[in-house]
């Protein structure tokens, strides 16, 4: 189904090209491009931009301030919190086990979330049933197979830990100390937390 693209009572933009279904929430400030498909049951929050050829599926939710760049499928299971950055044709799932003879449905969908201010490279996988801990990175072209602590910068196949960074993105040295805008961690079992 087309929306009023155009119509400026809606506090959103969606390009004439995409296509939003039934019951649909978008937030005020969202920003849908060119060939994407909003299923019915998504909720997007305020100031979201999606790329290209974006696919959110049924019943997924969206935070604020979200960015989800070029061929990015957002599937049933996946939540992500607000401001959270997904790369260029990187990839979610959610079944672990699928078989196109036996499809399971959303009861057998595993939960995935992102937490604020995640950053997803481009061409990374990330595997069903994790958590992304908040402003925790995945380099580019990795696989996450467990769970990323918060602050973490992760790489690889299997993706794995190198390192921390700041809420502004910078790689952090071993006194958890940002060179650039001064913000200091402390470690705990969750990854960092910034110290007030």
């Amino acid at each position: 189904m087309r929306n009023e693209k155009a119509d400026k009572t809606m506090g959103y933009f969606v390009h004439e090209t995409s296509i939003i279904d039934n019951n649909v929430v978008i937030g005020d400030g969202t920003k849908i491009w060119f060939f994407c498909h909003i299923q019915s049951g998504a909720r997007i929050g305020e100031k979201c931009s999606f790329g290209q050829n974006v696919n959110v599926s049924n019943n997924v939710k969206i935070g604020n301030g979200c960015k989800i760049q070029n061929n990015v499928s957002i599937y049933e299971g996946v939540e992500l919190e607000d401001y959270v950055f997904c790369g260029p044709s990187m990839v979610f799932t959610n079944d672990l086990t699928p078989r196109a003879k036996y499809p399971k449905g959303s009861m057998g969908y595993k939960k995935t979330i992102l937490r604020t201010g995640a950053s997803i490279g481009a061409n990374a996988t990330v595997v069903c049933g994790h958590e992304i801990g908040g402003w925790a990175m995945v380099a580019a072209g990795a696989v996450v197979t467990k769970d990323v602590p918060a602050h973490a910068l992760v790489a690889g196949t299997p993706a794995k830990q190198i390192g921390w960074v700041c809420e502004c993105g910078e790689r952090l040295g071993g006194d958890l100390h940002c060179r650039k805008c001064d913000r200091e961690y402390t470690l705990s079992d969750k990854g960092l937390i910034e110290r007030k």
